[in-house]
């Protein structure tokens, strides 16, 4: 299906998006190795492997919503209820991400293409607040971008090269 096939118009921009992010997910973690997935150059930004396997989680939690079905990552208790980055805990490799990323992505896809105005509206709790499922789903999208760059710059201060758009 296209973008413009969404049931609801507030999904085409989005779902295009959407659409761009599954295949820069990718290209941004080609050829990274798992020891420099968690390489954090003494800092305290979040690595490689913990940004790849929160933007898995993000689309399972996505998919789940929109489906009403109990979707998880293999790495789902590390990502849980938004947990933040453990130090000292070696994350999954890499592959396992992309294999769950392209698991998952058909099937949060077609949940948004048929996903109904009533169900987009519908709310959603999250501690400490409350949005519709479309406003989280937009956060999301607005994330994904947001991740997948910081896996761009990853790549460049590891020494890798730039990251392929195509």
């Amino acid at each position: 299906m296209k973008a413009t096939e969404a049931k609801d118009s507030r999904l085409h921009g989005l779902i295009d998006l959407y659409d761009m992010h599954t295949g820069f997910f990718i290209s941004a973690l080609d050829g990274i190795s798992d020891i420099h997935s968690h390489n954090r150059l003494n800092t305290k930004a979040n690595h490689t492997a913990w940004l790849a396997g929160s933007l898995v989680q993000q689309r399972y939690e996505i998919a789940s919503a929109l489906t009403g079905e109990s979707l998880k990552q293999a790495a789902d208790a590390l990502f849980k209820d938004n947990q933040g980055i453990k130090e000292d805990v070696t994350y999954p490799a890499l592959e396992q991400y992309k294999q769950d990323w392209k698991k998952i992505s058909p099937i949060a896809r077609e949940a948004l293409v048929t996903a109904t105005p009533e169900k987009l509206d519908s709310l959603i709790k999250i501690p400490g607040m409350e949005m519709s499922l479309y406003e989280l789903i937009s956060f999301s999208i607005y994330r994904e971008a947001n991740c997948i760059g910081q896996i761009a710059l990853w790549r460049r201060l590891l020494g890798y090269d730039a990251m392929k758009y195509m």
